[in-house]
Protein backbone atom coordinates (compact mmCIF):
# COMPACT_ATOMS: atom_id res chain seq x y z
CA UNK A 1 0.00 0.00 0.00
CA UNK A 2 1.68 3.23 -1.45
CA UNK A 3 0.75 5.63 1.53
CA UNK A 4 3.89 6.60 2.82
CA UNK A 5 6.22 6.16 0.18
CA UNK A 6 6.99 7.66 -3.34
CA UNK A 7 3.94 10.21 -4.76
CA UNK A 8 2.31 9.47 -7.69
CA UNK A 9 4.56 10.45 -10.82
CA UNK A 10 4.04 13.99 -12.39
CA UNK A 11 2.32 12.46 -15.25
CA UNK A 12 -0.12 10.95 -13.51
CA UNK A 13 -3.91 11.35 -13.11
CA UNK A 14 -3.63 12.87 -10.00
CA UNK A 15 -0.40 14.71 -11.12
CA UNK A 16 -2.32 16.27 -13.95
CA UNK A 17 -5.31 17.49 -11.64
CA UNK A 18 -2.53 19.19 -9.30
CA UNK A 19 -0.56 20.78 -11.58
CA UNK A 20 -3.79 21.78 -13.47
CA UNK A 21 -5.48 23.06 -10.84
CA UNK A 22 -2.60 25.11 -9.72
CA UNK A 23 -2.15 26.92 -13.49
CA UNK A 24 -4.93 26.96 -15.45
CA UNK A 25 -8.40 25.47 -13.77
CA UNK A 26 -10.86 26.36 -15.94
CA UNK A 27 -9.04 25.49 -19.15
CA UNK A 28 -7.99 22.18 -17.38
CA UNK A 29 -11.83 21.63 -16.52
CA UNK A 30 -13.09 22.37 -20.01
CA UNK A 31 -10.33 20.17 -21.98
CA UNK A 32 -10.34 17.18 -19.77
CA UNK A 33 -14.23 16.56 -19.11
CA UNK A 34 -17.20 15.90 -20.81
CA UNK A 35 -19.35 19.11 -18.68
CA UNK A 36 -22.67 17.31 -18.66
CA UNK A 37 -25.32 19.32 -16.13
CA UNK A 38 -26.70 17.03 -13.83
CA UNK A 39 -29.10 17.33 -11.67
CA UNK A 40 -28.24 16.97 -7.50
CA UNK A 41 -30.45 13.60 -7.39
CA UNK A 42 -28.16 12.01 -10.07
CA UNK A 43 -24.89 12.80 -8.48
CA UNK A 44 -26.11 11.57 -5.57
CA UNK A 45 -26.43 8.02 -6.96
CA UNK A 46 -22.30 8.13 -7.93
CA UNK A 47 -22.14 8.79 -4.07
CA UNK A 48 -24.40 5.88 -2.37
CA UNK A 49 -22.47 3.41 -0.96
CA UNK A 50 -22.55 3.21 2.59
CA UNK A 51 -20.27 0.55 3.67
CA UNK A 52 -16.41 1.67 4.10
CA UNK A 53 -14.89 -0.72 1.38
CA UNK A 54 -12.67 -3.98 2.25
CA UNK A 55 -10.17 -3.86 -0.60
CA UNK A 56 -8.16 -0.88 -0.27
CA UNK A 57 -7.63 1.35 -3.92
CA UNK A 58 -4.80 2.67 -5.63
CA UNK A 59 -4.25 6.50 -5.55
CA UNK A 60 -4.45 6.58 -9.49
CA UNK A 61 -7.55 4.71 -9.64
CA UNK A 62 -9.04 6.80 -7.07
CA UNK A 63 -8.11 9.64 -8.60
CA UNK A 64 -9.98 9.02 -12.34
CA UNK A 65 -13.04 7.73 -10.65
CA UNK A 66 -13.24 11.00 -8.92
CA UNK A 67 -12.20 13.15 -12.08
CA UNK A 68 -15.44 11.89 -13.45
CA UNK A 69 -17.76 12.12 -10.59
CA UNK A 70 -16.45 14.64 -8.13
CA UNK A 71 -14.44 17.22 -10.36
CA UNK A 72 -16.77 17.24 -13.10
CA UNK A 73 -19.30 18.38 -11.39
CA UNK A 74 -18.59 20.73 -8.98
CA UNK A 75 -19.10 24.59 -8.54
CA UNK A 76 -16.45 26.32 -10.79
CA UNK A 77 -16.01 29.28 -8.65
CA UNK A 78 -13.00 30.20 -9.79
CA UNK A 79 -14.35 31.39 -13.42
CA UNK A 80 -14.63 34.81 -14.29
CA UNK A 81 -18.35 34.54 -15.26
CA UNK A 82 -19.09 32.97 -11.40
CA UNK A 83 -20.55 36.27 -9.77
CA UNK A 84 -23.08 34.92 -7.65
CA UNK A 85 -21.26 34.00 -4.24
CA UNK A 86 -18.26 35.76 -1.90
CA UNK A 87 -16.02 32.88 -3.52
CA UNK A 88 -13.59 33.54 -6.08
CA UNK A 89 -10.52 32.45 -8.27
CA UNK A 90 -7.08 31.78 -5.66
CA UNK A 91 -3.82 32.54 -6.20
CA UNK A 92 -1.78 30.27 -8.21
CA UNK A 93 0.98 30.14 -5.36
CA UNK A 94 -1.54 28.36 -2.89
CA UNK A 95 -2.07 25.26 -4.42
CA UNK A 96 1.59 24.22 -3.54
CA UNK A 97 1.70 26.14 -0.28
CA UNK A 98 -1.38 24.20 0.80
CA UNK A 99 -0.10 21.28 -0.01
CA UNK A 100 3.04 22.67 2.93
CA UNK A 101 0.64 23.30 5.11
CA UNK A 102 -0.87 19.74 4.59
CA UNK A 103 2.06 17.82 5.01
CA UNK A 104 3.25 19.36 8.12
CA UNK A 105 -0.20 19.04 10.04
CA UNK A 106 0.39 20.89 12.36
CA UNK A 107 -2.43 21.44 15.05
CA UNK A 108 -2.99 24.73 16.33
CA UNK A 109 -3.94 23.71 19.37
CA UNK A 110 -1.23 23.21 21.71
CA UNK A 111 2.48 24.57 21.19
CA UNK A 112 3.57 20.58 21.44
CA UNK A 113 2.02 20.36 17.92
CA UNK A 114 2.76 23.72 16.40
CA UNK A 115 5.85 25.40 17.51
CA UNK A 116 6.68 27.50 15.10
CA UNK A 117 3.46 27.45 13.52
CA UNK A 118 1.87 29.26 17.24
CA UNK A 119 4.42 32.16 16.95
CA UNK A 120 3.45 32.53 12.98
CA UNK A 121 -0.63 33.03 13.93
CA UNK A 122 0.33 35.61 16.56
CA UNK A 123 2.19 37.62 14.26
CA UNK A 124 -0.75 37.22 11.24
CA UNK A 125 -3.33 38.31 13.53
CA UNK A 126 -0.94 40.94 15.14
CA UNK A 127 -0.87 42.54 11.24
CA UNK A 128 -4.69 42.05 10.97
CA UNK A 129 -4.76 43.85 14.23
CA UNK A 130 -2.33 46.30 13.19
CA UNK A 131 -4.40 46.90 10.12
CA UNK A 132 -7.81 47.13 11.94
CA UNK A 133 -6.90 49.30 14.90
CA UNK A 134 -3.26 50.85 13.89
CA UNK A 135 -1.83 50.72 17.81
CA UNK A 136 1.75 51.90 17.47
CA UNK A 137 4.97 49.47 17.45
CA UNK A 138 5.34 48.95 21.61
CA UNK A 139 1.68 47.87 21.58
CA UNK A 140 2.85 44.87 19.34
CA UNK A 141 5.93 44.38 21.22
CA UNK A 142 3.77 44.09 24.39
CA UNK A 143 1.27 42.00 23.55
CA UNK A 144 1.59 40.18 20.21
CA UNK A 145 3.52 37.18 21.47
CA UNK A 146 2.33 37.33 25.30
CA UNK A 147 1.56 33.77 26.56
CA UNK A 148 -1.17 35.70 28.55
CA UNK A 149 -2.82 37.47 26.28
CA UNK A 150 -4.19 37.82 23.02
CA UNK A 151 -5.05 40.02 19.83
CA UNK A 152 -7.48 37.80 18.64
CA UNK A 153 -8.27 34.04 17.23
CA UNK A 154 -7.90 32.24 13.96
CA UNK A 155 -11.20 30.09 13.22
CA UNK A 156 -13.11 28.45 10.79
CA UNK A 157 -15.13 31.27 9.78
CA UNK A 158 -17.37 34.22 10.26
CA UNK A 159 -19.79 32.41 12.39
CA UNK A 160 -17.37 31.03 14.58
CA UNK A 161 -15.47 34.28 14.92
CA UNK A 162 -19.28 35.90 16.26
CA UNK A 163 -19.68 33.61 18.52
CA UNK A 164 -16.35 34.13 20.30
CA UNK A 165 -16.72 37.77 20.52
CA UNK A 166 -20.01 37.60 21.91
CA UNK A 167 -18.75 34.56 23.81
CA UNK A 168 -16.64 37.38 25.38
CA UNK A 169 -19.26 39.63 25.54
CA UNK A 170 -21.11 37.68 27.82
CA UNK A 171 -18.25 36.75 29.55
CA UNK A 172 -17.05 39.94 30.34
CA UNK A 173 -20.42 41.35 30.69
CA UNK A 174 -21.51 38.63 33.45
CA UNK A 175 -18.03 38.57 34.96
CA UNK A 176 -17.05 37.04 38.70
CA UNK A 177 -18.07 39.73 41.66
CA UNK A 178 -16.95 38.78 45.55
CA UNK A 179 -18.30 35.32 45.90
CA UNK A 180 -19.93 35.03 42.59
CA UNK A 181 -17.69 33.20 40.23
CA UNK A 182 -19.00 34.23 36.93
CA UNK A 183 -21.46 32.94 34.04
CA UNK A 184 -18.58 30.74 32.59
CA UNK A 185 -18.89 28.83 36.11
CA UNK A 186 -21.62 29.49 37.51
CA UNK A 187 -24.62 29.53 34.56
CA UNK A 188 -26.99 32.20 33.00
CA UNK A 189 -29.45 32.20 35.27
CA UNK A 190 -27.52 32.50 38.36
CA UNK A 191 -25.81 35.28 36.87
CA UNK A 192 -28.53 37.16 35.98
CA UNK A 193 -29.78 37.10 39.52
CA UNK A 194 -26.62 38.37 41.15
CA UNK A 195 -26.69 41.29 38.51
CA UNK A 196 -30.25 41.92 38.80
CA UNK A 197 -31.03 41.89 34.94
CA UNK A 198 -34.26 40.28 33.76
CA UNK A 199 -32.65 39.17 30.20
CA UNK A 200 -30.33 39.72 27.80
CA UNK A 201 -30.16 41.29 24.15
CA UNK A 202 -28.02 41.76 21.37
CA UNK A 203 -28.88 44.45 18.67
CA UNK A 204 -28.32 44.53 15.36
CA UNK A 205 -29.74 45.73 11.91
CA UNK A 206 -32.39 43.29 9.62
CA UNK A 207 -29.27 42.55 7.55
CA UNK A 208 -27.75 41.09 10.41
CA UNK A 209 -26.23 37.81 9.71
CA UNK A 210 -27.89 34.26 10.77
CA UNK A 211 -24.91 33.51 12.85
CA UNK A 212 -25.79 35.88 15.22
CA UNK A 213 -28.70 34.24 15.63
CA UNK A 214 -26.96 30.77 16.44
CA UNK A 215 -24.54 32.90 18.90
CA UNK A 216 -27.71 33.75 20.90
CA UNK A 217 -28.75 29.64 21.16
CA UNK A 218 -25.35 28.55 22.38
CA UNK A 219 -24.89 31.28 24.57
CA UNK A 220 -28.00 30.98 26.20
CA UNK A 221 -29.54 33.76 25.45
CA UNK A 222 -31.97 33.09 22.68
CA UNK A 223 -32.59 33.57 19.26
CA UNK A 224 -35.72 35.89 20.29
CA UNK A 225 -33.46 38.34 21.94
CA UNK A 226 -31.55 39.07 19.12
CA UNK A 227 -33.15 42.61 18.64
CA UNK A 228 -33.43 43.22 14.89
CA UNK A 229 -33.60 46.96 13.69
CA UNK A 230 -35.06 48.40 10.76
CA UNK A 231 -33.04 49.45 8.30
CA UNK A 232 -32.78 52.99 6.73
CA UNK A 233 -33.55 52.84 2.06
CA UNK A 234 -29.48 52.57 2.35
CA UNK A 235 -29.91 49.22 3.68
CA UNK A 236 -28.41 50.42 6.68
CA UNK A 237 -29.08 50.42 10.20
CA UNK A 238 -31.25 53.26 11.69
CA UNK A 239 -29.23 54.58 14.72
CA UNK A 240 -32.38 56.76 15.85
CA UNK A 241 -34.63 53.23 16.01
CA UNK A 242 -31.73 51.21 17.67
CA UNK A 243 -31.73 53.84 20.24
CA UNK A 244 -35.67 53.56 20.47
CA UNK A 245 -35.32 49.54 21.19
CA UNK A 246 -32.63 49.75 23.73
CA UNK A 247 -34.69 52.42 25.75
CA UNK A 248 -37.70 49.85 25.36
CA UNK A 249 -35.53 47.14 26.85
CA UNK A 250 -34.06 49.06 29.36
CA UNK A 251 -37.46 49.89 30.49
CA UNK A 252 -38.19 45.84 30.71
CA UNK A 253 -35.10 45.38 32.82
CA UNK A 254 -33.12 43.36 29.70
CA UNK A 255 -29.21 44.81 29.57
CA UNK A 256 -28.34 45.18 25.97
CA UNK A 257 -24.98 42.78 26.41
CA UNK A 258 -23.50 44.09 22.59
CA UNK A 259 -24.42 45.99 19.48
CA UNK A 260 -23.32 44.35 16.59
CA UNK A 261 -22.65 46.88 13.46
CA UNK A 262 -22.25 44.99 9.95
CA UNK A 263 -19.51 46.12 7.74
CA UNK A 264 -20.67 44.71 4.44
CA UNK A 265 -23.84 43.26 4.83
CA UNK A 266 -24.43 39.84 2.98
CA UNK A 267 -27.42 40.52 0.97
CA UNK A 268 -26.55 43.89 -0.24
CA UNK A 269 -22.84 44.92 0.57
CA UNK A 270 -23.92 48.05 2.59
CA UNK A 271 -21.80 49.30 6.21
CA UNK A 272 -23.64 50.63 9.27
CA UNK A 273 -22.54 54.30 10.04
CA UNK A 274 -19.75 52.24 12.50
CA UNK A 275 -18.91 55.70 14.04
CA UNK A 276 -22.84 56.13 16.06
CA UNK A 277 -23.06 52.68 16.70
CA UNK A 278 -19.82 52.65 18.62
CA UNK A 279 -21.00 56.40 20.19
CA UNK A 280 -24.52 54.42 21.04
CA UNK A 281 -22.67 51.60 22.88
CA UNK A 282 -20.81 53.76 25.10
CA UNK A 283 -23.34 55.41 26.19
CA UNK A 284 -25.46 51.80 26.67
CA UNK A 285 -22.05 50.68 28.37
CA UNK A 286 -22.06 47.40 25.65
CA UNK A 287 -19.63 45.35 23.61
CA UNK A 288 -19.42 47.08 20.39
CA UNK A 289 -18.86 44.13 17.56
CA UNK A 290 -18.26 44.59 13.76
CA UNK A 291 -18.85 41.61 11.63
CA UNK A 292 -16.67 42.81 8.96
CA UNK A 293 -16.42 39.38 7.73
CA UNK A 294 -16.93 40.43 4.07
CA UNK A 295 -15.95 44.24 3.66
CA UNK A 296 -13.17 43.87 6.65
CA UNK A 297 -10.42 43.59 3.72
CA UNK A 298 -11.21 46.88 2.52
CA UNK A 299 -9.52 48.25 4.86
CA UNK A 300 -6.29 46.97 3.05
CA UNK A 301 -7.22 49.58 0.29
CA UNK A 302 -5.98 53.38 1.89
CA UNK A 303 -8.54 54.48 -1.52
CA UNK A 304 -11.82 52.96 0.20
CA UNK A 305 -10.49 52.20 3.78
CA UNK A 306 -12.65 55.36 5.07
CA UNK A 307 -15.68 53.44 4.07
CA UNK A 308 -15.33 51.32 7.60
CA UNK A 309 -14.40 54.28 9.41
CA UNK A 310 -15.63 53.72 13.33
CA UNK A 311 -14.04 50.02 12.96
CA UNK A 312 -11.04 50.78 15.09
CA UNK A 313 -13.55 51.86 17.74
CA UNK A 314 -15.03 48.28 18.11
CA UNK A 315 -14.74 45.96 20.71
CA UNK A 316 -13.92 43.15 18.43
CA UNK A 317 -13.85 42.36 14.95
CA UNK A 318 -14.97 39.53 12.77
CA UNK A 319 -12.73 39.29 9.74
CA UNK A 320 -13.24 36.30 7.10
CA UNK A 321 -9.92 36.20 4.61
CA UNK A 322 -11.33 33.48 2.83
CA UNK A 323 -13.56 35.93 0.96
CA UNK A 324 -11.51 39.24 -0.23
CA UNK A 325 -8.28 37.97 0.68
CA UNK A 326 -7.92 35.47 -1.49
CA UNK A 327 -7.18 32.61 0.88
CA UNK A 328 -8.68 29.11 1.06
CA UNK A 329 -11.59 28.67 2.84
CA UNK A 330 -11.56 28.07 6.65
CA UNK A 331 -9.33 31.13 7.18
CA UNK A 332 -11.94 33.49 9.76
CA UNK A 333 -10.78 35.26 12.21
CA UNK A 334 -11.96 37.67 15.46
CA UNK A 335 -9.57 40.57 16.74
CA UNK A 336 -9.93 41.85 20.20
CA UNK A 337 -9.22 45.70 20.64
CA UNK A 338 -7.68 45.01 24.00
CA UNK A 339 -5.33 41.97 24.43
CA UNK A 340 -7.00 41.25 28.02
CA UNK A 341 -10.30 40.62 26.72
CA UNK A 342 -9.75 36.77 25.51
CA UNK A 343 -9.14 35.81 28.75
CA UNK A 344 -12.73 36.35 29.66
CA UNK A 345 -13.34 32.94 27.83
CA UNK A 346 -9.64 30.92 29.10
CA UNK A 347 -9.79 27.45 29.86
CA UNK A 348 -7.04 24.88 30.80
CA UNK A 349 -6.74 21.14 31.06
CA UNK A 350 -3.74 19.24 32.59
CA UNK A 351 -2.87 17.14 29.57
CA UNK A 352 -2.97 20.24 27.12
CA UNK A 353 -3.38 24.19 27.46
CA UNK A 354 -1.40 24.06 30.59
CA UNK A 355 -1.63 27.70 32.41
CA UNK A 356 1.21 29.83 31.39
CA UNK A 357 1.94 28.28 28.18
CA UNK A 358 1.51 29.92 24.82
CA UNK A 359 -0.88 27.03 23.65
CA UNK A 360 -3.64 29.00 20.97
CA UNK A 361 -6.42 26.32 22.07
CA UNK A 362 -6.84 27.94 25.79
CA UNK A 363 -8.50 30.92 23.88
CA UNK A 364 -10.21 29.81 21.00
CA UNK A 365 -13.73 27.88 20.73
CA UNK A 366 -12.61 25.23 18.83
CA UNK A 367 -9.68 22.89 19.66
CA UNK A 368 -7.56 21.03 17.10
CA UNK A 369 -7.12 23.58 13.87
CA UNK A 370 -4.88 23.70 10.99
CA UNK A 371 -2.22 25.85 10.01
CA UNK A 372 -4.54 28.22 8.12
CA UNK A 373 -2.46 31.24 9.48
CA UNK A 374 0.43 30.55 7.12
CA UNK A 375 -1.79 31.26 3.96
CA UNK A 376 -2.81 33.95 5.29
CA UNK A 377 0.77 34.58 5.93
CA UNK A 378 1.50 33.82 2.42
CA UNK A 379 -1.11 35.81 0.78
CA UNK A 380 -0.07 39.07 2.65
CA UNK A 381 3.40 38.41 2.14
CA UNK A 382 3.49 37.88 -1.55
CA UNK A 383 0.07 40.19 -2.70
CA UNK A 384 1.54 42.95 -0.05
CA UNK A 385 -0.71 45.84 0.84
CA UNK A 386 0.03 47.68 -2.75
CA UNK A 387 -1.47 44.40 -4.50
CA UNK A 388 -4.46 44.16 -2.18
CA UNK A 389 -4.95 47.25 -3.01
CA UNK A 390 -5.09 47.16 -6.67
CA UNK A 391 -7.53 43.59 -6.03
CA UNK A 392 -9.52 45.66 -3.78
CA UNK A 393 -9.63 49.12 -5.49
CA UNK A 394 -10.80 46.96 -9.18
CA UNK A 395 -13.35 45.22 -7.18
CA UNK A 396 -15.14 47.84 -5.78
CA UNK A 397 -14.96 50.17 -8.94
CA UNK A 398 -16.06 47.13 -11.38
CA UNK A 399 -19.27 47.02 -8.59
CA UNK A 400 -20.05 50.60 -10.09
CA UNK A 401 -19.36 50.29 -13.53
CA UNK A 402 -21.58 47.23 -13.46
CA UNK A 403 -24.52 49.51 -11.38
CA UNK A 404 -24.33 51.96 -13.95
CA UNK A 405 -24.70 49.72 -17.07
CA UNK A 406 -27.35 48.48 -14.81
CA UNK A 407 -29.20 51.41 -14.71
CA UNK A 408 -28.55 52.31 -18.27
CA UNK A 409 -30.76 49.48 -19.86
CA UNK A 410 -34.48 50.16 -20.34
CA UNK A 411 -35.67 46.70 -18.92
CA UNK A 412 -33.10 45.88 -15.85
CA UNK A 413 -33.52 47.55 -12.70
CA UNK A 414 -31.19 48.51 -10.19
CA UNK A 415 -32.50 47.45 -6.56
CA UNK A 416 -29.14 48.56 -4.64
CA UNK A 417 -26.63 50.55 -5.28
CA UNK A 418 -22.87 49.29 -4.28
CA UNK A 419 -20.79 50.34 -1.86
CA UNK A 420 -18.62 47.95 -1.56
CA UNK A 421 -18.29 44.94 -4.52
CA UNK A 422 -21.66 43.59 -4.04
CA UNK A 423 -25.00 44.76 -5.85
CA UNK A 424 -28.79 43.54 -6.20
CA UNK A 425 -30.86 44.00 -9.48
CA UNK A 426 -33.73 42.41 -11.02
CA UNK A 427 -34.89 42.11 -14.58
CA UNK A 428 -37.73 44.28 -15.27
CA UNK A 429 -39.10 44.83 -18.58
CA UNK A 430 -39.85 48.66 -19.50
CA UNK A 431 -43.30 48.69 -19.69
CA UNK A 432 -43.41 46.81 -16.66
CA UNK A 433 -41.16 49.99 -14.74
CA UNK A 434 -43.77 52.37 -15.79
CA UNK A 435 -46.54 50.72 -14.48
CA UNK A 436 -44.64 49.95 -11.20
CA UNK A 437 -43.94 53.64 -10.76
CA UNK A 438 -46.94 54.92 -11.23
CA UNK A 439 -48.49 52.21 -9.08
CA UNK A 440 -45.73 53.08 -6.30
CA UNK A 441 -46.21 56.83 -6.91
CA UNK A 442 -50.42 56.43 -6.40
CA UNK A 443 -49.45 54.35 -2.98
CA UNK A 444 -51.57 51.70 -4.36
CA UNK A 445 -49.85 48.57 -2.64
CA UNK A 446 -52.34 46.09 -4.13
CA UNK A 447 -50.89 47.19 -7.30
CA UNK A 448 -47.40 46.95 -5.88
CA UNK A 449 -47.81 43.74 -4.84
CA UNK A 450 -49.25 42.02 -8.11
CA UNK A 451 -46.56 43.70 -10.07
CA UNK A 452 -44.09 42.30 -7.35
CA UNK A 453 -45.25 38.55 -7.39
CA UNK A 454 -45.29 38.30 -10.98
CA UNK A 455 -41.25 39.68 -10.89
CA UNK A 456 -40.54 37.56 -8.34
CA UNK A 457 -41.77 34.41 -10.22
CA UNK A 458 -39.80 35.84 -13.36
CA UNK A 459 -36.54 36.48 -11.52
CA UNK A 460 -36.48 32.91 -10.03
CA UNK A 461 -37.13 31.46 -13.46
CA UNK A 462 -34.00 33.44 -14.90
CA UNK A 463 -31.55 32.86 -11.99
CA UNK A 464 -32.39 28.83 -12.09
CA UNK A 465 -31.93 28.62 -15.80
CA UNK A 466 -28.83 30.43 -16.05
CA UNK A 467 -27.53 28.56 -13.35
CA UNK A 468 -28.45 24.90 -15.30
CA UNK A 469 -26.96 26.04 -18.35
CA UNK A 470 -23.81 26.77 -16.82
CA UNK A 471 -22.72 29.59 -18.71
CA UNK A 472 -22.64 32.14 -15.86
CA UNK A 473 -24.11 32.16 -12.03
CA UNK A 474 -25.56 35.26 -10.66
CA UNK A 475 -27.22 34.45 -7.27
CA UNK A 476 -30.72 35.69 -5.49
CA UNK A 477 -31.95 36.58 -2.59
CA UNK A 478 -35.23 39.09 -1.25
CA UNK A 479 -35.02 42.01 -0.08
CA UNK A 480 -36.67 45.75 -0.03
CA UNK A 481 -35.67 47.88 -2.75
CA UNK A 482 -35.79 51.62 -2.21
CA UNK A 483 -39.08 53.25 -3.21
CA UNK A 484 -41.32 50.16 -3.17
CA UNK A 485 -43.84 50.67 -0.34
CA UNK A 486 -42.11 48.40 1.97
CA UNK A 487 -42.61 45.58 -0.30
CA UNK A 488 -40.21 42.80 -0.68
CA UNK A 489 -38.81 41.48 -3.56
CA UNK A 490 -36.51 38.86 -4.82
CA UNK A 491 -33.42 40.11 -6.98
CA UNK A 492 -30.66 39.19 -8.02
CA UNK A 493 -27.45 39.51 -6.28
CA UNK A 494 -23.92 39.69 -7.57
CA UNK A 495 -20.11 39.28 -6.06
CA UNK A 496 -17.52 41.63 -7.84
CA UNK A 497 -14.74 39.70 -6.18
CA UNK A 498 -13.01 37.73 -9.06
CA UNK A 499 -10.25 40.15 -10.90
CA UNK A 500 -10.63 38.07 -14.21
CA UNK A 501 -14.07 39.27 -14.48
CA UNK A 502 -14.18 41.66 -17.29
CA UNK A 503 -16.75 44.09 -18.60
CA UNK A 504 -17.45 42.32 -21.47
CA UNK A 505 -18.70 38.90 -19.10
CA UNK A 506 -20.63 41.36 -16.87
CA UNK A 507 -22.38 42.43 -20.73
CA UNK A 508 -22.97 38.79 -21.81
CA UNK A 509 -24.52 38.03 -18.22
CA UNK A 510 -27.37 40.79 -18.76
CA UNK A 511 -27.87 39.34 -22.84
CA UNK A 512 -28.24 35.80 -21.24
CA UNK A 513 -30.86 36.90 -18.81
CA UNK A 514 -32.48 38.89 -21.46
CA UNK A 515 -32.70 35.95 -23.76
CA UNK A 516 -33.75 33.39 -20.59
CA UNK A 517 -36.78 35.49 -19.77
CA UNK A 518 -38.40 35.23 -23.16
CA UNK A 519 -38.27 31.43 -22.80
CA UNK A 520 -40.49 32.07 -19.61
CA UNK A 521 -43.97 30.91 -20.66
CA UNK A 522 -45.34 31.88 -17.30
CA UNK A 523 -44.72 35.46 -15.49
CA UNK A 524 -43.28 37.02 -18.39
CA UNK A 525 -46.78 36.97 -20.73
CA UNK A 526 -48.84 37.90 -17.46
CA UNK A 527 -46.65 40.87 -16.67
CA UNK A 528 -47.08 42.24 -20.24
CA UNK A 529 -50.38 41.90 -20.10
CA UNK A 530 -50.89 44.11 -17.01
Amino acid sequence: MRIFTLPEAPNSTLGKIEKNLSENLMGFLKENIVAVEKPLSEIEKDFQAYQIPAAPSFVSDYAEQMMQTLIAHSVHTSAPSFIGHMTSALPYFVLPLSKMMVGLNQNLVKIETSKAFTPLERQVLGMMHHMVYGQNEPFYESWMHSASHSLGAFCSGGTVANITALWIARNRLLKPDGDFKGVAQSGLMRALRHYGYDDLAILVSTRGHYSLGKAADLLGIGRDNIVSVPCAADNKVDVAKMREAAERLEAQNIKVMAIVGVAGTTETGNIDPLKELADLAEQLGCHFHVDAAWGGASLLSNKYRHLLAGIERADSVTIDAHKQMYVPMGAGMVLFKDPEFANAIKHHAEYILRKGSKDLGSQTLEGSRPGMAMLVHACLQVIGRDGYEILINNSLEKARYFGELIAAQDDFQLASRPELCLLTYRYVPAKVQSQLNEAIAANDAARVSEINTLLDGLTKFIQKRQREQGKSFVSRTRIIPANNLEQTSVVFRVVLANPLTSKEILQQVLDEQREIAKLDTRFLPKLLAL
